[in-house]
């Protein structure tokens, strides 16, 4: 089995991915800006839980990684990302 990076504990890594599962579970591509928003703060706050396991602190990566998916998501449209070509 492989060992955690320092600072990381079982605990935390547990908590993280499941975190990362229930927001992943509700990110899902939209047609219209307000469902692209959501769907891209869900994803963007799974890449902060990711951050986290690598160190970052929790709160802070998942609300930057939210906001920054959010107006990705509320700023593109279907037809420049599009996942489900």
């Amino acid at each position: 089995m492989t060992a955690l990076p320092t600072g990381c504990n079982a605990k935390r890594v547990t908590q993280c991915v499941v975190f990362a599962v229930l927001i992943l579970s509700i990110a899902a591509c939209g047609e219209d800006p307000g469902e692209r928003a959501l769907s891209g703060a869900g994803i963007g706050a799974g890449v902060g839980v990711g951050a986290a396991l690598l160190g970052a602190p929790l709160l802070p990566a998942v609300i930057v990684g939210g906001a920054v998916g959010a107006a990705t998501g509320a700023a593109t449209s279907p037809k420049q990302i599009d996942l489900d070509r």
